[in-house]
């Protein structure tokens, strides 16, 4: 299931903000972000990235998919979360519900230490928040075999065939 298989309602993204925003204060970081497995810009909190999102969504994606690979080569199941140091701005990445990735942007203001000891509340009520949101979405729409039909004999007919 992917960001495209459901949606976010306004009460869902005011949710997500609550907690983002909360974290943030906490933590002293920067910027939170909300990236699905699939490279879509969910959400974003805190200062706003001087960067093109688009590509840092597919990236981020790109990345714990990559890591993933190599946690299985060594036997694991699954990184659940990755941590990018820089000279002065670092990363924080989490799995949220197996579905999406939390991204921290932080700078010396802050340490690691204190981003993952804050993370770990987000993480759950994030994962709690998805879940719920992922058993909204029913099952697929199913198409009756009796209406292909039809609609096989009637692009025939639109297309003289």
């Amino acid at each position: 299931m992917n960001a495209s298989s459901w949606s976010l309602r306004e009460d869902d993204a005011r949710r997500i903000a609550q907690v983002l925003s909360g974290f943030l204060r906490e933590a002293g970081a920067r910027t939170a972000l909300l990236v699905d497995r699939n490279g879509q810009m969910l959400a974003t909190a805190g200062e706003i990235p001087e960067f093109d999102h688009i590509a840092f969504a597919s990236l981020t994606a790109a990345d714990f998919s990559a890591n993933d690979q190599l946690a299985r080569m060594l036997g694991e199941t699954d990184f659940g979360a990755l941590f990018h140091q820089g000279e002065r701005e670092s990363l924080y990445l989490a799995d949220v519900a197996r579905r999406v990735i939390l991204v921290i942007l932080f700078d010396n203001s802050t340490t690691l230490g204190l981003v993952k000891l804050r993370v770990r509340r987000v993480v759950t009520e994030l994962t709690s928040l998805f879940e719920e949101l992922f058993a909204r979405v029913g099952p697929a729409p199913r198409v009756e075999a009796g209406f292909l039909g039809e609609a096989e004999d009637e692009i025939d007919r639109l297309f003289g065939a």
